[in-house]
């Protein structure tokens, strides 16, 4: 059993930031990767950012410039830093974890950017 524990989400004004962690916990296994996706109101659930094992990063469109994942091996959690925050990134924001055998979601943390 994998656990993936989500915090951070909120209610920001545009242009500000938040920090959203994602911690793992129980039978994790070799970690690949880890990362986050996000569903707005009435849309589907889009790709936002991961991170390897290694440390290399990929980012959705138009997001690398503003958000910023980043890993920490040890504590089996994900971070990612959201600045200059728009209307259009409100969004449940849900991190996963990748162990090759398997992809765990978390349960998604509300970010709501008012404008």
């Amino acid at each position: 059993q994998v656990e993936l524990v989500e915090s951070g989400g909120g209610l920001v004004q545009a242009g500000g930031s938040l920090r959203l962690s994602c911690a793992a916990s129980g039978s994790i296994g070799n970690i690949n990767d880890m990362g986050w996706h996000r569903q707005p109101p009435g849309k589907q659930r889009e790709f936002v950012a991961r991170i390897t094992s290694g440390g290399s990063t990929n980012y959705g469109d138009s997001l690398k410039g503003r958000f910023t994942i980043s890993r920490d091996n040890a504590k089996n959690t994900v971070y990612l830093q959201m600045n200059s925050l728009v209307p259009e990134d409100t969004a449940v924001y849900y991190c996963y974890l990748y162990n090759a055998l398997k992809t765990y979601w978390g349960q998604g943390t509300q970010v709501t950017v008012s404008s």
